[in-house]
């Protein structure tokens, strides 16, 4: 434990940008612990402290920067990428479409303070075609914002800090070990709380991008196809396609379809969680419902239109 406080005395800046760099490129570890411990020490020298919130800004800035131009040049191949890393491609493309749709450009300046917001919103501003001025404007103050709260957090709360590294240095290595645990208990219920989701997801029936194409031709056959993305300005959806909002479901809706009615839902997101997700409520209604493989973007690999949204 002394070999930390050594490191945080000695080399506090460089421990923050690396942190910070390392939280907005993709690393499932928050930094806003790290600001706290280092705000502690600015309680006492304010100009520590404006040099931390300089270098957080900075590191921040070009993790996000780097983001905002990949999801600008790959577009949504790089939201299911960050995904994977982030441990929870569950609900972290529909919840930064969700703030997009609801916020607008304040998201940028809300996402690092929202779990599962941070590492996303970058790269789908650059998605979505957000001018790089307007999103180096917004991300700025937010990353300010966030890092200056870190920081004026643990100066306010600097004894109670002190207090607990003094008791954390009379522990030594059994402190080191509490830590470490912690960190890794942390991670292992990420892990766990994924996996556990999709396991309960599995075995969801789906139908493939040209398979659904031929259905629709067909008016006997042809299936209700539900879009369960957010609604944004610009989207382009399937043809025929009909909005549904996870976040608002009621068994009233299903009232203007006929009961026989087949489903298909598709969203943007890895493995089609949120479109799994869709469908398993319908089963549950009574429905019957499938998921198109690949979502969205598998429709497009396969050649197939694309309309605007109403």
């Amino acid at each position: 434990m002394d070999t930390l406080l050594h490191l945080l005395q000695q080399h506090g800046l460089l421990l923050v940008f690396l942190a910070v760099l390392a939280e907005q490129l993709g690393a499932p570890l928050p930094s806003l612990p790290l600001l706290m411990l280092v705000g502690g020490r600015a309680a006492h020298d304010p100009w520590f402290g404006l040099q931390a919130l300089l270098l957080a800004a900075l590191a921040a800035t070009l993790a996000n920067s780097l983001w905002f131009w990949a999801g600008r040049r790959w577009g949504r191949q790089v939201l299911s990428t960050l995904c994977r890393i982030s441990l929870s491609p569950d609900l972290c493309v529909r919840r930064n479409e969700t703030s997009f749709a609801r916020r607008g450009g304040l998201t940028l300046v809300l996402a690092k303070f929202l779990p599962g917001l941070s590492i996303l919103a970058a790269p789908l501003a650059g998605a979505m075609g957000m001018p790089a001025a307007r999103f180096m404007r917004l991300n700025g103050a937010g990353t300010l914002l966030w890092g200056a709260t870190g920081l004026g957090l643990g100066a306010l709360f600097h004894r109670q800090i002190e207090q607990l590294l003094s008791g954390l240095a009379q522990l030594g290595q059994q402190a080191l070990l509490m830590l470490a645990g912690l960190v890794a208990a942390y991670l292992l219920w990420r892990l766990l709380r994924r996996l556990h989701e999709q396991f309960a997801l599995r075995g969801t029936r789906s139908i493939g991008p040209t398979e659904l194409a031929a259905l629709q031709q067909q008016y006997q056959a042809a299936p209700v196809l539900l879009d369960v993305r957010a609604p944004l300005p610009g989207q382009a959806r399937i043809p025929s396609a009909q909005g549904l909002d996870l976040g608002a479901l009621d068994p009233a809706l299903l009232q203007r379809w006929p009961v026989e009615a087949e489903f298909v839902t598709y969203c943007a997101c890895p493995h089609d969680v949120s479109a799994a997700k869709a469908a398993r409520w319908l089963q549950q209604q009574g429905r019957r419902a499938r998921v198109l493989r690949g979502g969205i973007e598998g429709w497009q690999r396969a050649g197939l239109a694309l309309e605007e949204a109403a």
